[in-house]
């Protein structure tokens, strides 16, 4: 039986029962394994990492999800990252004698069942995506769970796949995909002005001519600014060369950088020779990187 990963970003990062009993749904599964949680209270959002086998992930994230359900409520939700769900977005990612067509396959599997069985519309995205430009949750994702309410089934990027076109009165929509290997990374900046990221993030991401496969924010988080990226091919754009791309942008207006961190697990491919010093982590590098992780568990990348 092939291995997939699984990447849930669920809307809760302040409540730690909530998490918790998210953890707990995830770990009651056989074969399912919980490598990594990434909570941020000023995103108010959790990123779980798992792996295993296709079936047991399916069935772990579903879990997941239904609690989710039952304990965020989104109505009476804010926080820095934008989303439209308490399930907010999960990718698969295909690991050994796993296929993308397999990880499409899942995410439609689950698409269907959450809307059935929680009344959860569901958006295809990535590889899994049905309708044109939803290669990256953009289209539907703008303006969040509060814009959603009223332009979800208007036009066709706003029509989910799975489920009617209305949200769910608490938990929203969930965006469900199949993508390759990604990596959040965030640089935290030595200044309190959001602006700055927010300049930075403007000028170093791909569509504005900066990295290829950048996607790029700003933010005000935890007393600092923060640029929030997206690594999309993080072995070509890595995060070496994307930490010293800020550092020199945000050098250019006087900021110099604080540290960074990673979201979640990274690819050991991506950060192949590197120190963490050199990327001003606070934590240590092995501790972020995927392979080994997967190995502990039994399983093979």
């Amino acid at each position: 039986m092939g291995w997939v990963e699984c990447v849930p970003n669920f809307s809760e990062g302040r409540d730690v029962s909530v998490i918790d009993a998210i953890a707990d749904a995830i770990s009651t599964v056989p074969h399912s394994h919980l490598l990594d949680i990434h909570r941020d209270t000023s995103h108010h959002r959790s990123v779980f990492t798992i792996a295993g086998e296709h079936r047991s992930v399916l069935e772990a994230v579903f879990q997941a999800a239904r609690v989710a359900v039952t304990r965020i409520d989104l109505t009476r939700h804010s926080g820095e990252h934008p989303r439209i769900g308490a399930t907010d977005v999960v990718p698969f990612v295909p690991l050994a004698n796993t296929t993308m067509k397999d990880c499409v396959a899942l995410a439609s599997a689950l698409g269907d069942r959450l809307a059935r069985e929680l009344g959860v519309p569901v958006f295809l995205y990535g590889q899994a995506a049905t309708t044109a430009g939803r290669n990256v949750p953009h289209a539907f994702r703008r303006g969040g769970f509060e814009q959603l309410v009223s332009t979800i089934g208007a036009t066709p990027a706003t029509t989910p796949d799975y489920g009617g076109p209305r949200v769910h009165p608490t938990a929203g929509a969930t965006a469900v995909g199949a993508r390759t290997f990604l990596v959040a990374f965030n640089v935290f900046l030595d200044t309190n002005d959001a602006g700055v990221a927010r300049d930075v993030a403007g000028r170093i991401r791909t569509p504005a001519g900066g990295l290829p496969d950048l996607q790029a924010k700003g933010f005000h988080v935890a007393g600092r600014a923060q640029v929030s990226m997206n690594l999309l091919d993080p072995v070509t754009t890595t995060p070496v060369a994307v930490f010293e791309t800020v550092q020199r942008e945000a050098e250019r207006v006087g900021v110099a950088v604080s540290h960074s961190e990673f979201v979640g697990l990274v690819p050991e491919a991506a950060v192949d020779g590197v120190d963490g010093s050199a990327l001003r982590l606070r934590t240590r590098l092995a501790d972020h990187l995927l392979e080994p992780k997967i190995r502990d568990v039994g399983g093979r990348v």
